[in-house]
């Protein structure tokens, strides 16, 4: 179902269909509790964040074959209107206007102080645009979004936007995802580089297929509408994909060690409406046409004053978010306190753990700005003893995404 939005009243009245304070299910839950997944709350969801054979072997079977992700928690979001690409980019910072047709581009949402609402991929998909916004985040995006969207139909804006508040997502990812989605669909999936996306049909369903995930590997991001059988289809999506002997099932505690390995932030913990996109370091993802749009974008003021002085930025940040690996010793968890070698306190983890892969502790820091540099020597509290650390480039393990034959 496709519920227009066009009052306030709806963000909060309406979650998903289900009465307030409820933790959400997908249609995946009582699937994950056959499985004997563990269940757990994120987002306002209950969602598995493992199953029976562990955290460890989700990641590596996932790094090594293919994994299955249930991201229903996650909500796509249509937006429509002749002036669609002008309404989105007084929102982000993408040059949504120079995005070839089914192609895709990572952005921020940014709200008046120059914080980040929120972190999504914006994918032009021909006649709309969609996004897929965070679990839990539809109660803060969506006002924002109706605010503005009320500001520019006053002017004489053509846009609206729409949830699929009734789609199931997947995420397939892992080197041997693609070869494991072509036994599906006659569509040839090796023209589809990392970032496209397209309608296609798989398994005998009408779904929306982009390429992209959130591991660091090549993969999938499946939209499957509920459909009219007796079963939701990302169930029967769901049941054909596990039926194949590379995938193995991957709940929120692979998927977190997962984006860590490969430097991608996770929302709340790494970023939140406070940090500006320079503090963040993902000044990359604000496009080069949008830095000379001054009053271009909501939160430009700030976000542009903070862009490199060649680009015309004015003001130096105090702080910078970087990635480091611990020396020797536990991995050290978010809210940890980091030091300089003098005993002086200069940041904060934000995200950290055991890298599968590496065998060691990786984790993202938010320190004063000129620490952030790679192999700056730095020591982090854990347990009441300090541990050594190095900052280090991100990813920590290389990044295979598949960009065309």
């Amino acid at each position: 179902m496709l519920r227009t939005l066009s009052s306030r009243a709806a963000f909060t009245v309406a979650r998903r269909g289900l009465a307030s304070g409820a933790l959400r299910k997908t249609p995946l839950h009582s699937t994950h509790a056959a499985m004997g997944a563990k269940l757990v709350e994120f987002g306002g969801w209950e969602m598995p964040v493992q199953y029976p054979d562990g955290i460890m072997k989700e990641h590596l079977g996932c790094r090594n074959s293919a994994g299955l992700f249930d991201v229903s928690h996650m909500l796509g979001v249509k937006v429509t209107g002749k002036d669609r690409v002008a309404f989105m980019e007084k929102l982000c910072v993408a040059d949504l206007a120079g995005l070839p047709d089914g192609m895709g581009s990572l952005s921020v949402i940014t709200n008046e102080d120059g914080g980040v609402i929120d972190d999504c991929i914006i994918t032009n998909a021909g006649d709309h645009l969609y996004m897929v916004i965070n679990a839990g985040h539809e109660d803060k995006d969506l006002p924002h979004m109706q605010k503005y969207l009320d500001e520019f139909k006053a002017a004489g804006g053509d846009a609206a936007f729409e949830t699929l508040a009734d789609n199931g997502i997947l995420a397939l990812q892992g080197p041997k995802a693609a070869e494991v989605l072509q036994r599906y669909t006659s569509d040839d999936l090796s023209k589809m580089a990392f970032m496209s996306a397209k309608p296609m049909t798989v398994n005998g369903q009408d779904i929306f297929v982009a390429r992209s995930g959130y591991t660091g590997e090549d993969g999938f991001e499946l939209a499957v509408p509920k459909g009219s059988g007796a079963k939701h289809g990302v169930v029967t999506m769901w049941e054909e994909l596990m039926a194949q002997p590379e995938v193995n099932a991957v709940g929120l505690g692979a998927r977190d060690s997962l984006r860590l390995e490969a430097g991608l932030c996770l929302y709340g913990n790494d970023l939140d409406d406070t940090t500006s996109p320079s503090e963040g370091s993902l000044l990359w993802v604000i496009a080069k046409r949008r830095r000379t749009e001054a009053g271009g974008f909501v939160g430009s003021d700030r976000i542009l004053a903070e862009l490199p002085p060649k680009q015309g930025g004015t003001k130096k940040v105090s702080r910078k978010r970087a990635g480091f690996i611990v020396n020797k010793g536990a991995p050290a968890r978010s809210g940890a306190k980091v030091f300089d070698m003098d005993g002086a306190e200069v940041g904060v983890v934000t995200s950290g753990g055991m890298s599968p892969c590496l065998k060691k502790g990786i984790g993202m820091v938010y320190v004063k700005t000129g620490l952030q540099k790679e192999a700056t020597e730095l020591q982090v509290e854990v347990r009441g003893k300090m541990q050594p650390i190095t900052i280090a480039k991100m990813p920590f393990v290389e990044a295979n995404y598949y960009r065309g034959a």
